[in-house]
């Protein structure tokens, strides 16, 4: 197996075309059903079980279910005019202190389609020139666009499913 780059090495290159931007919306419209479709299946115990410290299968979809604000606040950034856009937790607190096992996958689900839906429609509804407007991602220190920050995320969540992916096969399940 290949060793998967952590998600804060990862390093960018923003220079998407403006004629994809539906493209990179559709990225993070479908996160749901994707993350649906990789846990359809697993048992209770497979879903919660941990690889030694590291999050549950639970854990990771509560973590995208998490950052949805965080999202919807750096397009209220973009939307307001600010020079610099929201910056994330990095400590993830609010996953390490949300306990996402005790919860059931489908209140998760239920809650992130919610959230996930909301976002896409605000993306849907913005032109070609409110996409091209910038401001400063804190930790990376770049300047990016509204494009940018949705591939941003599409990336995030793919991050997230392969890491599912990889917990599925540790823990021998092929549903």
């Amino acid at each position: 197996m290949i060793d998967r780059m952590q998600w804060i090495k990862r390093q960018f290159s923003f220079d998407l075309p403006l004629g994809i931007y539906a493209n990179v919306v559709e990225r993070v419209r479908g996160t749901p059903a994707r993350l649906e479709d990789l846990t359809r299946g697993l048992s209770r115990e497979i879903l919660t079980l941990r690889d030694g410290d590291q999050w549950s299968i639970q854990e990771q979809a509560g973590h995208l279910l998490d950052l949805e604000p965080l999202g919807m606040n750096r397009l209220d950034d973009f939307e307001a005019g600010r020079e610099t856009l929201a910056a994330a937790d990095m400590q993830n607190r609010k996953t390490h202190e949300a306990n996402h096992n005790v919860n059931t996958i489908q209140n998760i689900f239920a809650a992130f389609r919610t959230e996930r839906t909301e976002f896409v429609r605000r993306l849907d509804a913005y032109d070609e020139e409110f996409v091209q407007r910038t401001a400063l991602h804190p930790r990376l220190k770049v300047n990016i666009r509204v494009i940018d920050l949705v591939f941003f995320i599409a990336e995030h969540d793919d991050h997230h499913l392969a890491r599912i992916s990889e917990l599925k096969k540790l823990f021998g399940s092929s549903a």
